[in-house]
């Protein structure tokens, strides 16, 4: 009784990591989608004379390791075909900071546009 309870909660969880990582990737493409509308349709004048100027070069590390890191571990669950929860939930964790990251970053861009 006390292995059936057992493999019940893993499968339980193994289902529950497969479904939050489709459903996280699946959200990320569908925002970034939406966030490269602008640039396709309309008057994209203000975002063609948008530059990126850092003082420090530093600063864009962060969001290139996010970047390498969403496409290492997106590769790698659809390799494994979400069978890993593990991989699974680090996959859900990086897509949410991706997320978030993009999220202020549009925000912050229409500020300057608007």
């Amino acid at each position: 009784m006390y292995k059936s309870i057992n493999l019940k909660v893993i499968l339980t969880n193994m289902k529950a990591s497969q479904l939050a990582a489709k459903i996280v990737t699946r959200l990320f493409f569908v925002l970034l989608i939406i966030a490269l509308v602008p640039f396709f349709v309309g008057d994209n004048y203000k975002l063609k004379n948008l530059y990126l100027h850092t003082p420090n070069k530093w600063t864009l590390a962060f969001p290139i390791l996010l970047m390498l890191g969403f496409i290492a571990l997106f590769v790698l669950c659809s390799i494994k075909k979400y069978k890993e929860a593990d991989l699974n939930w680090l996959l859900v964790l990086n897509t949410v900071i991706l997320i978030v990251y993009g999220v202020t970053l549009g925000f912050r861009i229409y500020q300057m546009v608007a």
